[in-house]
């Protein structure tokens, strides 16, 4: 048993360990003795939704690369079918892998502004390989449209290899699971202003303007290639060069290129270029049968766009004027069901009746290319037989036809011993301005060729 005195030496049980740490002499010394560790819960509110948002966000994260992964796999098979045997077997499960992934792609980089949590070293190449891709269709589309399916077919190998190279370095020397994207490749931080304004500037000055100019300059390239030149379009509007051609006996033909809608003072230069000596072949489809159930104009996108139209608008006085188009009755039956339908929606708009019917018409690849003979290869075969027949009746010839007969008409006309000796370009649609007086209207430049 203790004593007393022995007693004072223990420490005082009601008091922490810290206060009562007895030293040498017996008496005790407060505050140096072993601290016991403090116990504390973490908090579960903040950090663990942030938490379960991060796993979240993996799990979305690897769905989408998956699919993107599904797209190009699905692409390289069905495009490899139709290569090898002409089968369309998964064209339309393709297509819809496809626009699934590309808008799950925008959804990605528009949160990689607004979250640093999306990692961009994982994403970023991805959307850029799928912007390319999108660049380089177009010039495929205007110079080499017959190999726009083995250009996909490569696209479709290379979105594939991406993913699949990218799964292999996220997961390293780990096998493949399905979890590609996990928290341990995620950012740290929900937001960041710095991350947002980067990306704001990024878009606004310098990838949307890009984009843009990039997409100009893809459909200036489209119309030069298509309309042999008759057609382009340059920053200050759209430009139609009218190209005259002369033969040995001093027979001469204007190819004039026309727009069913443009500025009313192109319609005044055009006019005031007839001589009066000069046999005008006009352009405009008849329809004696009324087989058209619509009557097609342009009046309606020409007043919203504050332009004039041609049938309005074109006032030639000088010259003899001579109808030189077909009736509609020389098309097909397919082509005239694609125009009633044009006129159809162009006349009610688009309504559940038109929408409808607009659903339910499915030409065929066949009705396609017929469409295309009716409306330009018969057009033109007529107007050259009009042409060659009235050849004898006058020296000057004009032809103001859609600048899509050009590219033919002026390849006919050279075979027949013709040769350019002039051209002039016409602003039909200007941009931005309006014209400066004292200018003359609707002419851009006027050059002559010798030869």
């Amino acid at each position: 048993m203790n004593s007393p005195a022995d007693s004072s030496k223990l420490p005082d049980p009601n008091l922490p360990m810290a206060v009562n740490n007895p030293t040498a002499d017996g008496t005790t010394k407060p505050g140096t003795g072993p601290v016991p560790p403090v116990i504390m819960n973490a908090p579960a509110g903040p950090a663990g939704k942030f938490a379960s948002f991060r796993n979240f966000v993996a799990v979305c994260l690897s769905l989408c690369l998956g699919l993107y992964l599904a797209a190009g796999a699905v692409s390289l098979l069905d495009d490899s079918f139709v290569l090898l045997w002409g089968l369309h077997l998964f064209t339309l499960a393709s297509g819809i892998l496809s626009f699934i992934a590309f808008f799950l792609l925008l959804l990605i980089y528009g949160l990689m502004g607004l979250t640093p949590i999306i990692p961009k070293r994982v994403f970023l190449p991805v959307i850029i390989f799928t912007g390319l891709g999108l660049m380089a269709v177009f010039p495929i589309m205007i110079y080499g449209y017959d190999h726009l399916l083995q250009m996909d077919w490569l696209l479709s190998f290379l979105q594939v290899a991406l993913v699949l190279v990218i799964s292999r370095l996220l997961l390293r020397r780990d096998r493949f699971r399905w979890s590609i994207v996990e928290v341990r490749h995620l950012g740290s931080r929900p937001f960041s202003w710095r991350n947002l304004s980067v990306f704001l500037l990024l878009n606004v000055f310098l990838l949307a303007p890009a984009a843009a100019a990039y997409l100009a300059f893809s459909a200036s390239l489209a119309l030069s290639h298509f309309t042999d030149g008759f057609l382009t379009l340059r920053p200050g509007g759209l430009i139609l060069q009218a190209r005259k051609y002369v033969r040995e006996d001093g027979k001469t033909i204007v190819l004039f290129p026309m727009s069913h809608i443009a500025d009313t003072d192109f319609y005044q230069a055009m006019a005031h270029s007839v001589s009066n000596n000069s046999i005008v072949l006009m352009e405009g489809v008849t329809d004696e049968k009324n087989l058209l159930t619509n009557k097609l104009s342009y009046k309606r996108a020409a007043k919203a766009l504050g332009l004039g139209e041609q049938h309005d608008d074109l006032n030639i006085r000088q010259g003899e004027l001579v109808r030189a188009d077909v009736d509609i009755q020389v098309f097909s039956s397919n082509t005239i069901a694609m125009l009633n339908l044009i006129t159809l929606l162009h006349t009610r708009g688009l309504n559940p009746d038109t929408l409808s019917q607009l659903l339910q018409f499915h030409p065929t690849p066949e009705a396609q290319q017929q469409l295309f003979e009716d409306l330009l290869l018969k057009r033109n075969e007529h107007l050259l037989k009009e042409l060659w027949r009235r050849l004898p009746d006058s020296d000057n010839f004009v032809l103001p036809w859609g600048a899509a007969h050009m590219p033919g008409l002026a390849a006919a006309i050279q075979e027949a011993g013709f040769r350019l000796v002039e051209t002039h370009n016409y602003v039909s649609i200007r941009f931005g301005h309006k014209q400066n007086k004292g200018s003359q209207p609707g002419k851009a430049q006027v050059s002559g060729i010798s030869r």
